[in-house]
C-alpha cells in the first residue's frame, strides 16, 4: 500500500515525535527514580537515626534526674517522711512525664510517692524493685499492672511505662530503700510528632514505628500493629547496628520504602536498644518521577499531533525543499552529524525548516539540561562537595579499576550547639569555611564528600608506606586545620573534629563495609576525648597534640 506524499509528511512527525518523547522520558525516569529513592531513603534512614538519639537523649536526662533525687539526704535518708514527700510531688509536678515516683523503706514498703498511690503498699516483688536494690535499673517498655486503676487515663488505651530506680543507702552505706519511678510512654509519641512532622509535610504516608531491640515487639506505631513481633529486614539490619535503609515487602504485603536506625544510648547511657524505622509506600515515594513520565507523554503526543497536522495542511507544497529537509532529518534520526536547511522563498518552508531546527535546538539544549541536573544530583548544594550518590558511583569505578583505597570518617565536634546557640544560617556558614578547609587539607587527587549534617568523608589512594602512620598524619592535620577559629558575624567560633579510618580491601570486600568501620572508628575517637584519630582494628588512640 502507498501513501502520498501528506501522509507520509503526517506520519514522520507523528512518529519521531513520540519516539523522541518515549526516549526522553525513559532517560527522565531512569536518572531521577534512582536519584530521588536514595535522596528519600537517606531522608528516612537519618529521621530513624534522629529519633533514636532523641529517645536515648530524653531517657538519659530522667535518669540523670532520678541520680540527682536520689542523692538528696531527705530522700537517701528519710527521717522527715513529709520532707521525702514533698521533694517527690516537686518532682512529679514539674516533671509529668514521670507517671509515679515511690520511695520504698529496705523492706519494699512504699513510704512517700507521689499522689500517695501506693502508699503503704508493698513492692517488694516487682522487678523496679527487684532490679533496683542492686544498683540502677533502666526497665523495657511494659504494661501497667499495679498502677493500672490508679492512674488517670483519659484514652483508655493500655498504659505503658519504661523504669527507672535506684538504691539509696543510708550514712552508714547500709540499704535503706528504693526510689522507684514509672515514666509514661506516651513522651515516645512526642519526641515522634517532633521529628516526623516535617517529613510528613513533604512525603505523604510516612509511619513511624518504634520496636523492642530484645524481642522485636512493636513498642510504637499504628494502633493495630503495636504490640506485634515485626519481623522484616529492616529491623534484623538495624540489630546489625546499620543506619540506613531499602525497599522491602512488609506483613500487610505491600512495598514500603524503609529507613532504620537502632539507638547506640547516650554518654553514659548505654540504652535499651530501641530500633526506630520511618517507612513510607513505595508507590509515595515514586509518584514524582511516575508523575513526571506521564506529563512528558502527554505533551510529547500533543506536539506529535499538531506537528502531524502542520505535515498533512503543507505537504501540498513541500517538493524538493522538503526532500532536503527528510534527509537531514533522517541522518539526525541515525545519529550523524547533521543541520537542518533553512528554506527561504516560501513562507510555510521558511517556518517548517525554522521550527525543525528550533525543535532540534531545544532538544540538544534538554539533553543539557540532563547534564546539568544530574551533576546536581551528584553535589551537596550547601558546600559544593560530593553527595552519598557521587560516593556510590565513585566507588563502583574503584572497584572496577581494583584499586586501593584509604578512607577517613569525619564528623565535627561541638557543631550542635553553633547550631543551637546561634541557629542554623551560622551553621551552614561553619559547614561552608570546613568544606574549603578540608580541600586546603588534602591533595587535589583526593575525594571530599559529605554525607549529611556534619559527617565527611575524605577518599585517598592508599599510600605505599605505613597506611596507619600516613592517615593519622593526614587525619591530624585535619583537625588542627579545623580547630582554627571561624571569624564570623556573631564573632569568633571553634568546631572540633573527630576522625577514623579505615583501608579497602584489606578490612574488607565491600568498600560500604569498609566505610562504616571508620564511622565506628571515628566514634571510638568520640567517646575517648575527641579531637582524635582512630584506626580501624587499632585500640590505640592517637589525639593531635595540643589539641
Amino acid at each position: 500500500m502507498k501513501f502520498n506524499l501528506r501522509a507520509y509528511m503526517a506520519l514522520f512527525f507523528g512518529v519521531i515525535i513520540i519516539v523522541l518523547t518515549m526516549l526522553l522520558s525513559i532517560t527522565i525516569s531512569k536518572h531521577s527514580s534512582e536519584t530521588i529513592k536514595r535522596e528519600i531513603g537517606n531522608s528516612l534512614s537519618t529521621t530513624a537515626y534522629h529519633m533514636a538519639d532523641k529517645l536515648d537523649s530524653f531517657m538519659w536526662s530522667r535518669i540523670g534526674e532520678v541520680e540527682v533525687l536520689s542523692q538528696i539526704e531527705d530522700i537517701k535518708s528519710p527521717d522527715d517522711l513529709q520532707a521525702a514527700q514533698e521533694l517527690i510531688d516537686q518532682l512529679h509536678s514539674s516533671f509529668p512525664v514521670f507517671s509515679w515516683i515511690g520511695l520504698t523503706d529496705a523492706a519494699g514498703n512504699v513510704v512517700a510517692a507521689s499522689d500517695q498511690i501506693l502508699f503503704g503498699k508493698n513492692i517488694s516483688q516487682r522487678p523496679v524493685y527487684q532490679e533496683g536494690k542492686n544498683g540502677t535499673f533502666i526497665g523495657d517498655v511494659h504494661n501497667a499492672v499495679l498502677l493500672a486503676n490508679l492512674l488517670p487515663n483519659p484514652t483508655g488505651e493500655p498504659m505503658q511505662f519504661v523504669d527507672i530506680s535506684k538504691p539509696l543507702t543510708d550514712a552508714n552505706g547500709n540499704f535503706s530503700g528504693v526510689l522507684a519511678t514509672h515514666l509514661s510512654w506516651e513522651w515516645s509519641s512526642q519526641v515522634k510528632d517532633e521529628i516526623v512532622q516535617p517529613l510528613k509535610d513533604e512525603l505523604s504516608g510516612a509511619e513511624v514505628f518504634v520496636v523492642s531491640g530484645k524481642d522485636n515487639t512493636v513498642l510504637l506505631g499504628p494502633p493495630h500493629m503495636t504490640g506485634k513481633i515485626l519481623d522484616i529486614n529492616s529491623v534484623h539490619n538495624a540489630v546489625n547496628g546499620e543506619n540506613n535503609w531499602l525497599v522491602e515487602e512488609w506483613p500487610d504485603g505491600k512495598k514500603y520504602l524503609t529507613g532504620f536506625s537502632i539507638g547506640d544510648g547516650h554518654q553514659d547511657y548505654s540504652g535499651l536498644g530501641w530500633i526506630v524505622i520511618v517507612r513510607i509506600p513505595a508507590e509515595n515515594a515514586f509518584a514524582p518521577v511516575e508523575n513526571l513520565k506521564i506529563f512528558i507523554i502527554k505533551l510529547g503526543t500533543i506536539t506529535a499531533v499538531i506537528f502531524a497536522v502542520i505535515g498533512w495542511l503543507f505537504a501540498g507544497f513541500v517538493t524538493s525543499p522538503l526532500r532536503k529537509i527528510t534527509k537531514a532529518a533522517h541522518s539526525l534520526r541515525l545519529g550523524k552529524e547533521a543541520a537542518i536547511p533553512y528554506i527561504k522563498g516560501i513562507k510555510d518552508l521558511e517556518l517548517l525548516s525554522g521550527s525543525l531546527r528550533e525543535l532540534v535546538d531545544s532538544l540538544v539544549r534538554t539533553e543539557s539540561s540532563l547534564g546539568v541536573m544530574e551533576n546536581l544530583a551528584h553535589h551537596d548544594l550547601l558546600t559544593g562537595l560530593g553527595n552519598r550518590v557521587a560516593l556510590d558511583q565513585f566507588l563502583k569505578k574503584a572497584h572496577n579499576l581494583g584499586h586501593s583505597l584509604a578512607f577517613l570518617y569525619l564528623d565535627l565536634d561541638g557543631f550542635k550547639q553553633i547550631n543551637d546557640s546561634h541557629g542554623h544560617q551560622t551553621g551552614d556558614m561553619v559547614l561552608k569555611e570546613v568544606a574549603n578547609r578540608l580541600k586546603e587539607s588534602t591533595r587535589k587527587e583526593d575525594s571530599i564528600f559529605r554525607l549529611g549534617g556534619d559527617e565527611f568523608l575524605i577518599v585517598m589512594d592508599t599510600p605505599n608506606e605505613s597506611v596507619e602512620t600516613i592517615l593519622e598524619t593526614v587525619a591530624n592535620k585535619l583537625i588542627e586545620n579545623i580547630n582554627k577559629p571561624y571569624t564570623l558575624d556573631h564573632g569568633m567560633l571553634r568546631v572540633g573534629c573527630s576522625v577514623g579510618g579505615s583501608v579497602w580491601p584489606d578490612h574488607d570486600i565491600d568498600p560500604f563495609t569498609v566505610i562504616s568501620y571508620a564511622d565506628e572508628a571515628l566514634y571510638v575517637s568520640k567517646r575517648f576525648g575527641k579531637n582524635m584519630f582512630t584506626f580501624h582494628q587499632n585500640t590505640s588512640k592517637k589525639q593531635m597534640p595540643g589539641a
